[in-house]
């Protein structure tokens, strides 16, 4: 019997040090929370429910940076370019943007390459050679 209540003892005091320590670490989060609540599982839910569309415009912004940098262009020259401002080339560019069609045809336009098709752009000219116009049927392609 004597020998268990040394143990005993020692298990209550390891307990007693465990809940100050408990105490001690609650204490230190209070006094260093941030004053602004964190909003990681809305972003985070955010990006699960877009994820369709954030795959691509993740793989375009790395396309159109490889492009940047073969090409030395700076974000202030390729909005130039596009007519949009810096901030919105920036957006782009951290793959998080839902772009419209009309946006990936500037950024093509811009940069000389295909962002949405495997196969290169072709030129105005060679699509309207490639018609010929059938009054019966509509457009005909040869």
């Amino acid at each position: 019997m004597l020998t268990i209540l040394p143990s005993f003892c020692l298990i209550l005091k390891i307990r007693k040090e465990i809940d100050c320590m408990k105490q001690k670490t609650l204490e230190f989060l209070e006094a260093h929370k941030s004053e602004t609540s964190s909003n990681w599982r809305e972003e985070s839910e955010w990006r699960r429910d877009n994820w369709s569309w954030l795959r691509h415009s993740q793989r375009i912004a790395a396309m159109v940076l490889l492009r940047m940098k073969q090409l030395d262009l700076t974000q202030k020259v390729l909005a130039e370019r596009m007519g949009c401002s810096q901030q919105y080339i920036s957006k782009i560019l951290k793959g998080k943007e839902n772009m419209s069609l009309e946006t990936l045809s500037k950024l093509e336009s811009a940069l000389e390459i295909c962002l949405i098709a495997d196969s290169p752009v072709p030129a105005a000219n060679q699509v309207a050679d490639d018609f010929e116009i059938d009054y019966k049927g509509g457009p005909t392609i040869f």
